[in-house]
């Protein structure tokens, strides 16, 4: 069981606009929610793990669902965008002289962001399928924070002849896909004995290398 001081270092929110009352809820919320599931908890069990009466919650969330958005939603920014956009000018500047440079560090980027944000992710993929909401603040932060800049990233390897030409976003589609399968498997499918992570790690680069690269 995690503290509440361990699970708010996990959390993308100002500490300082929350009310030391409101900063239990939330600690309550995201544990109970990332191990039972947003439909399986009630505001009642959050009330009692935080501590506080339930009407406390209702007075500053008016519902379950606004709670569980506004955990989830800032979470998402930071956990799809920082790399891709802190990161596109070394991409673009060739800090990454090739393909498998970038998918490694990308990847690497992104288990050290999950191994942090263990409750969180659980939360968030737990619950998009069934929240539109989440769906569309989802699609939104990719639409507006992602989509652009790796398609320069696809363009900058398809011209350098490492990426089959095709269209970007089927080539984002993979990658995303394939990553994303690759994080889900380490964390939550295989147990620790059956993952190798350097193994796994290069295998899931030469799959995309291979699978994306030009006719020879």
């Amino acid at each position: 069981m995690l503290e509440q001081n361990q699970i708010w270092d996990q959390l993308s929110l100002d500490e300082e606009e929350f009310t030391p009352k409101q900063k239990k809820i939330v600690a309550a919320a995201v544990e109970i929610f990332a191990e039972k599931g947003y439909a399986a908890t009630s505001t009642s069990e959050i009330a009692k793990k935080a501590g506080v009466a339930e009407g406390t919650i209702f007075r500053h969330y008016k519902t379950k669902k606004e709670l569980l958005l506004s955990i989830v939603a800032p979470m998402m920014a930071k956990m799809i965008a920082p790399f891709v956009i802190k990161d596109i000018n070394r991409v673009l500047d060739k800090d990454y002289d090739t393909l498998e440079d970038f998918l490694r560090a990308m990847i690497k980027n992104r288990e050290a962001f999950m191994e942090k944000n263990m409750l969180l992710f659980r939360i968030l993929v737990q619950e998009l399928p069934f929240q539109k909401e989440l769906q569309e603040q989802f699609k939104e932060h990719i639409a507006a924070k992602i989509l652009a800049r790796m398609e320069k990233i696809v363009a900058h390897y398809q011209e350098k002849g490492e990426i089959v030409v095709m269209p970007s976003k089927t080539v984002i589609r993979l990658f995303l896909s394939t990553i994303f399968g690759h994080l889900m498997a380490r964390f939550f499918i295989l147990s620790s004995e059956e993952w190798e992570d350097e193994e796994e790690t290069e295998r899931t680069i030469q799959f995309l290398i291979k699978g994306l690269s030009p006719d020879k």
